[in-house]
Formats: C-alpha cells, structure tokens, sequence
C-alpha cells in the first residue's frame, strides 16, 4: 500500500525537507579541492542535529555515515572517509537525509570540485533537467510510469541537444517516502507511460534520476554499499522529495 498523507503530515515532511535543504547548501559551500568526504560527512550531520533532527542515513541497515558521497565513476551510496580529499576536477554527488518528528526527507545534489569539465557539467545538466520533467509529471490521475517516461524522455532529449549519449541507470530509482525513508513504490527512470498506480493527493515520492557518461552498467564494491559504473565513466545523480497535491507538485525538499 502506497501512504496517503494528510496536509499536517505533509507540512511535517517540509520541515523535515527544509532540514535536508539547508544541510545541502551548507555541504555545498564547503565543497573545494582539499576537503575530505569525511569532512563533509560530520559537517552534515552537525547541521542535522543542530535543527533538531536525525540523519535519515546513519545505521540505515549498517550505513556508517550521515550522508552518501559519491565522487567520479561511483554513481550511488559512496562512504564517505577522511582518506577521500577531494581535488580539483573531480565531481561529487551527496545524498542526504533527514527525520524530523518521525517524518522524512531525502534529497540529493551533483556538485564540482574547482574545474568544471564541459562533458561533466552537460552530464549534470541532463540529470538535474530530467528531475524537474518528472517532478512535472507528478499530478494527481497520472500513472506511476507517466513520471517515468517524462523522465526518460527529458534525457533523450538533452541527448539530442549535447550531441551524445547518456547511460540511464535502471536498477535503482525512486521510491515512496513519509514515515519511512523508503517506501512503494519504487519509480524507475525510464519506461513506457500509463503503467503502474494511479497517483494521488497526498503521496509523496523521492524522484532521483541518475545518469552516466557512458553505459548504464553499475558494479556494487565489496563495502556492500557504493555502486560504480562497470565501464569507470563519471555518474551524476540528482534528487527531490516531492508531495502530490491538487495544486500540482510541492517539491518539500526545496529551499525556502
């Protein structure tokens, strides 16, 4: 079964959003060459505590950190370390969670690391569009799978538009969200439109393309949590909890 929230409870995943907002744009500006993701990590978890809530992420099924940090080839759920320091060039996507009075929110961001290579900010740029087609998408009425082909749709066409190809990941995607962090359904990033259930007021659903320079094969590391991509290629992933609403999407993960 698919949670329907009330509009306290969804005002409840807000501020639980604006929690993850704010701990995104704190991570943001800390981002440089020199910087750990340990660093980043403890930063994170800091700004959590500090607005009164939990990070969503540590001790999730064994996860040993507060945010996912995932530079380069690794596409999703990197650990973050000290040993990591990022460097100039290099291309980071966090992941971050938040439990604010029981109540989630789940978002994620690519950032860059000094110098901005074009193929790697095209790849974000692709990502972060299709994000925004699927949170369009997200209406009362419409099928699981119409958020699913916007989103698919949305890249082919920033294909067409950076002359190149972009690997689709398929094995993870979105999902339900609200009392817990993952929930049905599970939303994948491509498919054909009118599949799926009906959406309506009330759900809420983290939408999180993830797309790779290259092909959409990933390889999971022995650490049992962070996925790369088979053929090294850079990855980027964007993500935003977002509620259904009879006035269109309500992006809860958004800054004020």
């Amino acid at each position: 079964m698919i949670e329907i929230k009330t509009p306290a409870q969804l005002d409840a995943m807000r501020a639980a959003g604006l929690v993850v907002a704010k701990t995104l744009a704190t991570l943001s500006a800390a981002v440089r060459p020199g910087v750990s993701t340990g660093e980043l990590d403890e930063l994170a978890e800091q700004t959590i505590r500090d607005a009164g809530a939990v990070p969503s992420f540590k001790g999730y099924h064994g996860f040993p950190a507060s945010i996912c940090a995932s530079v380069n080839e690794q596409i999703v759920h990197g650990i973050p370390a000290k040993s990591q320091v990022l460097a100039d060039g290099d291309m980071i996507s966090i992941d971050c969670g938040a439990i604010l009075d029981d109540w989630h929110g789940d978002s994620a961001v690519t950032l860059f690391v000094g110098t901005v290579a074009d193929p790697d900010q095209a790849l974000s740029d692709a990502t972060h569009a299709s994000m925004l087609a699927g949170i369009a998408a997200i209406v009362p009425g419409a099928r699981l799978t119409d958020v699913s082909h916007a989103i698919e749709t949305s890249v082919h066409s920033s294909e067409r538009a950076h002359g190149r190809s972009y690997g689709i990941v398929r094995e993870y995607g979105g999902h339900g969200i609200g009392s817990s962090m993952h929930m049905d359904p599970f939303l994948p990033n491509h498919g054909k439109p009118g599949k799926g259930p009906r959406l309506r007021v009330g759900m809420a659903i983290a939408i999180e393309p993830m797309l790779t320079l290259g092909a959409e094969e990933t390889v999971e590391l022995e650490d049992g949590w962070t996925v790369i991509t088979a053929d090294g290629s850079r990855a980027a992933h964007w993500e935003h909890t977002v509620a259904i609403t009879d006035d269109g999407p309500w992006v809860l993960t958004a800054p004020e």
